[in-house]
């Protein structure tokens, strides 16, 4: 059973929402203001992919 949860997102605080994915063990968050996306092993953690715009990486 999938399980979304409203959220204010990190990159530009609108509201985003979170996707718990149990099947496959993933938790998706995503904004459709600011096209934000994080998708996370909800196992070890670890960011499986990350998309945000607006945020630069550091060097």
């Amino acid at each position: 059973m999938q399980i979304v949860q409203k959220i204010r997102c990190s990159n530009c605080g609108s509201e985003g929402e979170r996707h718990y994915l149990p099947d496959s063990q993933l938790t998706r968050t995503q904004c459709p203001s600011c096209d934000y996306l994080m998708i996370c092993c909800t196992r070890t953690g670890k960011v499986i992919e990350a998309y945000a715009p607006g945020i630069l990486a550091p060097r």
